[in-house]
């Protein structure tokens, strides 16, 4: 059965409009009624995944799940809790290098994600030199119709010229330029309005596994 993924939404609304402790306290309840939902769905969302990558098999949804309390140390915004869940379904672990599959609940900014984010130096050389090496392999996944359809984009951030010790002249500059191998499919809340909309989700993923399986060969060998 599917979760009704609009009361944790509404909870994040609140939450995001009273974000701090006093209100959290009294609202613990609420809070916990919403993470445990968020909880039901990334376990419908790690066995549907695992009918076409057994390696996520063995996951939990506490394996994948992020705390709500955020690091102010450093920041300049001290709301003391973050206004989303996020679920990171890796087979190798959420602080893996290793491609997974994110799902990410706010209001008015929810999405489905995954890639490699932060890598090492010598890692994501690797992963460049990787996609230079087997561009028609690469292209083949990341221009496919299917694919585009959800993932248009490879990458956040971006190289102004090609990285050092590449070809000035490679005909595919955007392949090597990204600074991080992630895709990110942007919904609206009313996605999750739609009866089928668990399907949808297990379709995205379906071709990110394409693009991770290709980046992965990579950065397991090194880690």
């Amino acid at each position: 059965m599917d979760v009704n993924v609009a009361e944790i939404l509404n909870f994040l609304k609140l939450l995001s409009a009273n974000n701090n402790r006093e209100w959290f306290q009294t609202h613990k309840a609420d809070y916990l009624e919403a993470q445990k939902k968020f909880e039901d769905l990334l376990a419908i969302v790690i066995s549907r995944i695992a009918l076409f990558d057994k390696s996520v098999a063995h996951l939990q949804p506490k394996d994948c799940t992020y705390r709500i309390y955020r690091d102010i140390r450093f920041s300049e915004d001290k709301s003391p809790y973050k206004n989303h869940f996020g679920g990171y379904i890796n087979a190798r672990g959420k602080k893996s290098n290793h491609c997974g599959y994110y799902l990410h609940l706010q209001p008015d900014n929810c999405m489905f994600a995954g890639g490699s984010w932060c890598m090492p130096p010598e890692m994501l050389r690797a992963v460049r030199l990787s996609v230079y090496d087997n561009i028609d392999e690469y292209r083949s996944i990341v221009e496919d119709v299917a694919f585009r359809k959800y993932f248009p984009v490879v990458g956040e951030t971006f190289l102004k010229t090609n990285p050092k010790g590449f070809p000035k002249n490679f005909p595919y500059p955007q392949y090597i330029r990204c600074k991080d191998y992630t895709v990110a499919y942007r919904i609206a809340d009313s996605f999750f309005d739609e009866p089928d909309y668990v399907d949808k989700i297990i379709a995205a993923f379906r071709q990110l596994k394409r693009f991770a399986d290709f980046v992965n060969y990579t950065i397991d060998d090194m880690e």
